[in-house]
């Protein structure tokens, strides 16, 4: 009766959630933002946990991949583009991470890549019937050249060799919309199946970690931290902004993901 009284409770704040203007709705999501950094800047004294904690998320992501994609024996829903996308960025980051760091974030980031470049293998080889190509066709050059391009113009400046720094900022960028031609593949298949749901739901709060490590980092350095990632002053508000474009574009979808799930619904529908 308890379970049945919560579930019927939070459908209550839902569809009052659902009446509100979208002014209301940005409000109360700032406001969670907020009171979610506060709550974390409280309980968590070494935010770098959180950074690494975004890798965990998105290495626990790639998982469900492998599960799906074993067990399932099917690749239907999966975009190859976002995969090919998140292989080049982690890969142009662990040659940065290796000459510039070489620490857990290294091991995290060789652990993904090999992971990723393996759903590569399986969609394009072993289960190519099961790849639906014609709704996966996001142009990889409306996103691989606008950020090359971008990161030549914009780079930290603070690595010996600039050529980091522009790998760097590469990456960065990269990330930040890698994952553009997997929700263009499900707006064009408009349902979900639930271990792709998951899969980007993991996106979604690797996002959210990685923009909470940059923010609480700023804070807790009183603004030191703008010059410890790289000189150059439109290096980090053109970085951050690039976080909180894919936290956004991610932020959408985890609210019909979350939705769905409170309905009890195993197939995921897109909103037209």
């Amino acid at each position: 009766m308890g379970a049945k009284k919560g579930g019927s409770g939070v459908n209550v704040v839902l569809k009052w959630l659902k009446r509100q203007s979208m002014k209301v709705k940005s409000f109360l999501a700032v406001t969670f933002v907020v009171c979610s950094l506060m709550a974390m800047k409280l309980w968590v004294k070494n935010h770098e946990f959180f950074f690494i904690a975004s890798e965990a998320t998105h290495a626990a992501g790639i998982i469900v991949l492998i599960y799906k994609l074993t067990t399932k024996k099917t690749c239907s829903g999966l975009s190859l583009r976002s995969q090919e996308l998140t292989a080049l960025f982690l890969a142009v980051r662990l040659i940065c991470s290796t000459v510039m760091e070489g620490d857990i974030h290294t091991l995290l980031d060789f652990a993904t890549l090999v992971s990723t470049a393996w759903v590569i293998y399986m969609i394009r080889f072993k289960l190519k019937s099961t790849y639906i190509k014609k709704l996966d066709n996001f142009p990889l050059y409306y996103i691989v050249v606008p950020c090359a391009i971008l990161a030549l113009i914009i780079h930290p400046y603070r690595y010996a060799i600039r050529v980091s720094g522009v790998l760097w900022a590469f990456c960065v960028y990269l990330e930040s919309v890698s994952v553009l031609p997997q929700l263009r593949m499900m707006q064009n298949a408009k349902m979900i199946e639930p271990f792709t749901s998951h899969y980007v739901f993991a996106l979604g709060a690797a996002r959210f970690l990685s923009c909470a490590h940059w923010i609480l980092q700023v804070i807790e350095t009183r603004g030191r931290y703008l010059y410890l990632i790289g000189y150059g002053y439109l290096w980090f508000p053109t970085a951050f902004f690039a976080e909180m474009v894919q936290t956004f574009i991610l932020a959408d979808f985890c609210y019909y993901y979350m939705k769905s799930l409170n309905d009890g619904q195993l197939i995921m529908k897109m909103p037209v």
